[in-house]
């Protein structure tokens, strides 16, 4: 019950967040459903695709699915003041769903008996897969290849469930390892952690 709970978390916070970029690109509704869809559900659609899990179950999470197209059509006729309000915890929120999705593909890939490079990347693309396709879709920089520590957590959570160091077998743990990645990811974004980069403008210039 505890993981239902934390993927329907996950799920309508990345579909709001895909709503979000939506309505600030001033998409019509049919636009913010694509983008809320796209981000709740691209990451795990593309982790299917690369470990072997066909992809047409995705029709399976009915529940799911119809959670996030409600959620969207709320939120899109919600006033801009509440809007503005949900944004000022979205970061939270968020930080659950990369949580459990992150963790939620690192199991699937150790369930099918993969190795730990697919575990890691079944991690990461469950994870921030989403909201990469929403970027692109949005003709944004996908955020998480430029800006903020975001996929490390996801990397962080195949790691831990790959090598063995999280037992799968045992709930507490695992939930422990949800609980630590929404506080790093929390931190990260209140200490506006950033990972080493270098720009080639100044040099060309």
């Amino acid at each position: 019950m505890t993981w239902e709970i934390l993927n329907i978390i996950g799920t309508m916070a990345f579909a709001l967040s895909g709503a979000v970029v939506a309505m600030e690109e001033e998409y019509d509704i049919y636009g913010v459903f694509v983008l809320g869809m796209a981000t709740a559900f691209g990451g795990g659609i593309v982790r299917n695709f690369l470990i072997g899990i066909p992809v047409p179950t995705l029709w399976e999470q009915g529940t799911l699915l119809w959670t996030a197209l409600l959620t969207m059509l709320v939120f899109f006729f919600l006033p801009v003041k509440l809007i503005a309000y949900w944004r000022r915890s979205e970061v939270f929120f968020d930080a659950i769903g990369l949580a459990a999705f992150a963790v939620q593909g690192a199991l699937y890939a150790t369930q099918l008996d993969r190795p730990l490079s697919a575990i890691i990347v079944a991690a990461v693309m469950t994870g921030i897969g989403g909201g990469v396709i929403r970027d692109v879709l949005a003709g944004r920089r996908p955020m998480v290849l430029q800006e903020e520590i975001y996929a490390v957590w996801a990397i962080g959570a195949g790691l831990c469930i790959g090598t063995g160091i999280v037992d799968i077998g045992d709930s507490v743990q695992l939930y422990g390892l949800c609980v630590a990645i929404v506080v790093l990811r929390v931190l990260s974004v209140f200490y506006k952690w950033k990972l080493p980069r270098r720009s080639l403008h100044k040099a060309v210039q």
